[in-house]
């Protein structure tokens, strides 16, 4: 299984605890990234690449929003590639940052009658196949980037977050 060096900020003190945060974070990221090693042929390097993980809030994911993508509200999970990376291509020692906004993930889970650490688990699965090149912008696009996630979450127990819906284009 390949390695990867989480780390993790805390920056809104309704998160769960750091340790709790962790875990589910290495969890998830790992059965991701043995899932993508072993599915979709994806090379890792030998050392391991780092992951970053902020845990926020809103307000500071709709600043960050505005600046970066010309959307000025809050979203749940929005992730940067530290360098251009296309789908089965060699990752550096930096995969780049996912930040996720608490309230958006616990409003979300409500409506979608999902547990909080569901609902987190499935955005830090999609977060972290952006970080691959992975995206939705294009239908064909989308439905790849789906059934990833699908069969990721499937490996972790989960069901199918996508099931009758249309692709997230």
């Amino acid at each position: 299984m390949p390695e990867l060096d989480i780390q993790i900020s805390v920056e809104d003190e309704g998160w769960p605890q750091e340790p709790a945060l962790e875990a589910l974070s290495l969890k998830v990221l790992g059965a991701a990234a043995a899932f993508l090693a072993k599915n979709e042929d994806q090379p890792f390097p030998k050392m391991a690449p780092e992951v970053s993980l902020v845990f926020t809030n809103d307000a500071a994911i709709k600043e960050i929003n505005a600046e970066w993508r010309g959307k000025d509200k809050p979203t749940n999970v929005l992730s940067f590639p530290a360098f251009p990376l296309e789908p089965g291509g060699m990752p550096g020692p930096m995969l780049g940052d996912i930040v996720v906004a608490r309230e958006t993930v616990e409003r979300e889970a409500v409506d979608l009658d999902k547990t909080f650490d569901d609902h987190l688990t499935h955005l830090l699965v999609h977060g972290f196949l952006h970080l691959f090149g992975y995206d939705h912008i294009e239908t064909e696009e989308a439905e790849e980037m789906e059934a990833l996630e699908t069969s990721i979450l499937a490996e972790l127990g989960l069901s199918d977050p996508y099931a009758g819906q249309d692709p997230l284009t």
